[in-house]
């Protein structure tokens, strides 16, 4: 289960957040938390550029949604997970509104309290520019739009906690590892573009290839830093009466870290249906197995997407 909370100054939807998290048994990330988690992931936030934390917050969120459930209340959150089972939840109110609880919650003059308001509306919608190319976000990106002035924090937590019961998001299972894992590769190769590694990153020496696909695949890895390893276990899936192996699949690479193993495919149709079925007959019978196939489309589309042909063939 994953919650995002957003809101505009003033309408306490940070308050919203907190009660949440405590209803529902799911972690709180707020804004000094996520920074925090960035940085240890990726470095200080002074080596990521704007155009980079979307993709940094969404990895580390994407690892976090496979251990607990999440209630995130950042500015732009309904922007940076993009996958099935999320409740997007907006508050709003007048500014007449928002201006008093601001007037209450600083002790402020009217005034102060207005102008206070301006100027974190104006450094609100500076950073989400900064981030995501945009100021706000139109009330269709969210589930759920909720007005303050109706209703205190409490009430606001418990309506939510009902639509989320209603959508079934408390029986839903956490964010499997192999979704997280394909969302992750490509993630990391987004932010390798930008210059933007984990710590620690280094990649591994090249190995004879047998097929030239491959050998471009892995110096694409190369050029972004992501660890590899070519061809490192080969998997039974065939045996006869007395228990030998007649039959076993090796996929092409291994990713650590993200526990990924990546079959390629760029040959006729005829041999990938049958390349397909052993995949999936692997997944039969070793379940907890993350394995993606790239086919020639997949492949294509990833060197000219995500990087230079030339440069890749030439790391």
């Amino acid at each position: 289960m994953l919650i995002t909370v957003s809101g505009e100054p003033g309408c306490r939807h940070e308050e919203l957040a907190r009660l949440l998290a405590q209803r529902l048994r799911a972690e709180l990330i707020n804004e000094s938390r996520l920074l925090a988690l960035v940085e240890e992931e990726y470095g200080s936030d002074e080596r990521i550029p704007d155009r980079a934390f979307p993709l940094a917050a969404a990895s580390v969120l994407l690892r976090l949604a496979t251990e607990h459930p999440l209630v995130v209340s950042v500015n732009g959150a309904e922007l940076l997970l993009k996958f099935p089972c999320v409740l997007k939840v907006h508050i709003t109110a007048s500014r007449a509104y928002r201006a008093g609880t601001l007037m209450i919650d600083h002790s402020l003059e009217r005034q102060a309290a207005l102008q206070l308001l301006r100027q974190m509306e104006a450094e609100r919608k500076a950073e989400r520019r900064r981030r995501f190319s945009r100021s706000s976000s139109p009330p269709h990106l969210f589930d759920l739009v909720l007005n303050a002035e109706g209703m205190n924090a409490d009430q606001m937590a418990s309506f939510v906690e009902t639509v989320a019961v209603e959508r079934g998001l408390q029986n839903t299972a956490l964010l499997s590892r192999e979704l997280e894992s394909q969302q992750q590769f490509r993630l990391q190769v987004q932010l390798a573009r930008l210059g933007i590694h984990p710590k620690g990153k280094a990649s591994l020496k090249k190995r004879p290839f047998m097929h030239p696909s491959e050998e471009i695949f892995a110096n694409l890895l190369d050029f972004y830093r992501i660890e590899w390893q070519y061809e490192p276990r080969s998997f039974p899936i065939q045996w006869d009466g007395r228990g030998q192996v007649q039959a076993a699949f090796t996929p092409d690479f291994y990713l650590p870290e993200f526990d990924l193993y990546v079959e390629l495919t760029t040959m006729k149709q005829s041999l990938v249906t049958k390349k397909n079925r052993k995949v999936k007959l692997l997944k039969s019978l070793y379940p907890d197995i993350n394995i993606q196939v790239f086919y020639e489309k997949d492949f294509r589309d990833l060197i000219f997407k995500y990087g230079l042909a030339e440069q890749a063939l030439k790391a």
